[in-house]
């Protein structure tokens, strides 16, 4: 699936605010859609790549053989789905997704998020 579309798929998710997919490696947006004035969805990008890049420094450091599915931030008001993705090239991408709290069904946003990574292609 392209990236406009997994984008449109991830704005149909219940309580969802704005999406991005993110290169972690560059730490830019390859797309985005929604966002808005609360939420600039370029600068989530580059905080969220340093999110995942200091969880990832800290297994290294830890020495555990894992690997990240997702990292969840939970607000007073949202929550926030960083959703790691297996690319065949390699490269560190991700998907980020922002929820409105009261909206939202954690679980089915975290299954629906899985499957939408799982297929995206770039």
């Amino acid at each position: 699936m392209d990236i406009e579309t997994s984008l449109k798929e991830a704005m149909e998710i219940g309580g969802a605010l704005g999406v991005a997919l993110v290169d972690y490696d560059s730490g830019m947006a390859l797309g985005t859609l929604g966002g808005g004035r609360y939420l600039d969805l370029e600068v989530a990008a580059a905080g969220n790549t340093e999110v995942v890049r200091a969880k990832m420094r800290a297994l290294a450091a830890l020495k555990l053989d894992e690997k990240i599915d997702d990292i969840l931030i939970t607000l007073t008001n949202q929550y926030h789905v960083i959703r790691l993705l297996q690319t065949r090239s390699g490269g560190g991408l991700f998907l980020y997704l922002a929820m409105d709290r009261e909206k939202a069904n954690l679980a089915m946003a975290r299954h629906q998020l899985r499957q939408i990574g799982a297929a995206v292609t770039v």
